[in-house]
């Protein structure tokens, strides 16, 4: 059984858990999900995912298509990675992973600031997401030492 699952249930499905946890080499679902979307790290990234989607379509609304198509690939990489890393057959390996999405998220607040700067989004679009991507940043850290340790 995976660290990031609960105890079985009487047919033997493995109730899942949405606490972040390290000490699983086991690629694990239950009978309807994906091990990692019982994580809490990426239910935070998808969380953010729709309103960066958002001010990607508003940047294709502005005409600024190269912009908006790199912010979208950058919100996708801190889930993608999460997924993908989830997935892997060693917690070293995934810590890996973790630590690309969490690059993903500095790139991603880079952008928002660049593009606030330059007057494509008004801070006050941006802050509360950048407030977002502070916390998740921190998660992503957290999450990927205690892998490290197992």
């Amino acid at each position: 059984m995976g660290a990031e699952d609960g105890p079985a249930d009487d047919d033997g499905k493995i109730a899942a858990s949405n606490e972040p946890r390290a000490g699983s080499n086991e690629i694990t679902m239950n009978a309807n999900s994906f091990r990692f979307e019982n994580l809490q790290i990426w239910q935070r990234a998808a969380g953010i995912s729709s309103p960066l989607f958002k001010l990607a379509e508003a940047l294709d609304g502005r005409r600024y298509y190269r912009f908006a198509e790199q912010l979208r690939a950058a919100s996708l990489s801190i889930t993608n990675n999460i997924a993908e890393g989830s997935g892997s057959d060693s917690d070293a390996d995934f810590a890996n992973f973790v630590n690309t999405a969490r690059r993903s998220v500095f790139e991603v607040a880079n952008m928002l600031i660049l593009f606030s700067r330059e007057g494509y989004l008004l801070k006050a679009e941006i802050d509360p997401l950048l407030d977002e991507l502070i916390e998740q940043s921190k998660m992503l850290k957290s999450f990927r030492q205690s892998l490290k340790k197992s």
